[in-house]
């Protein structure tokens, strides 16, 4: 009998050590980080800092936009870690004074930071500092959210998102600021 007794206790210390291990690494910012890590992290807050943008938020627009790669190209031809559009960066471009601006620069982390952190900011100041609706308009487009927050269609808040219109921007706007609490939980 005192066999069986030491075998159940050795086994029910194996299971509590193993239970425990689970606890603490499911607590550790560190371990949670190897899937929401920050590449680019210093020239992200440089570039939200100077945009008045919250460098956690960029960071989680970037994560849903790119996964952080430089080099992606959606099918409709947005551009790199922000997923910029090549019309929409000739705009910005324009108004920040980038005079040797040309898409192919868009590639180039730095830049497309800098252009997709400023139309980040415009659309945050065009909302009134609303980030679901600057959200929703830097994947739907600025004058589609216009139009559902004039027709009422949607009231621009995190409640009413069922009610965005394209599934796409309902969804990436999910993501997006659910990423954006992880990253301000993991890196404050």
């Amino acid at each position: 009998m005192k066999v069986i007794s030491i075998r159940r206790l050795r086994l029910l210390f194996i299971i509590l050590l193993i239970l425990f291990g689970i606890v603490y690494f499911l607590q550790a910012k560190w371990f949670w980080r190897v899937f929401y890590p920050w590449p680019y992290k210093q020239d992200m807050i440089e570039v939200a800092v100077d945009s008045g943008v919250d460098p956690f938020l960029l960071a989680a627009v970037t994560k849903v936009e790119s996964g952080f790669d430089p080099h992606a190209r959606s099918s409709a031809g947005a551009v790199g870690l922000m997923q910029v559009m090549p019309d929409t960066a000739n705009w910005v471009s324009q108004q920040i004074g980038f005079d040797d601006f040309h898409a192919d620069l868009l590639y180039q982390p730095e830049v497309n930071l800098l252009i997709g952190c400023w139309y980040l900011s415009d659309l945050l100041n065009e909302f009134d500092g609303n980030i679901t609706a600057a959200l929703a308009a830097y994947n739907a487009g600025r004058g589609n959210v216009g139009t559902w927050l004039r027709s009422g269609q949607w009231n621009g808040t995190k409640r009413d998102l069922k009610n965005i219109p394209f599934p796409e921007t309902r969804e990436y706007v999910k993501s997006v600021l659910r990423n954006y609490e992880i990253y301000q939980y993991l890196y404050e």
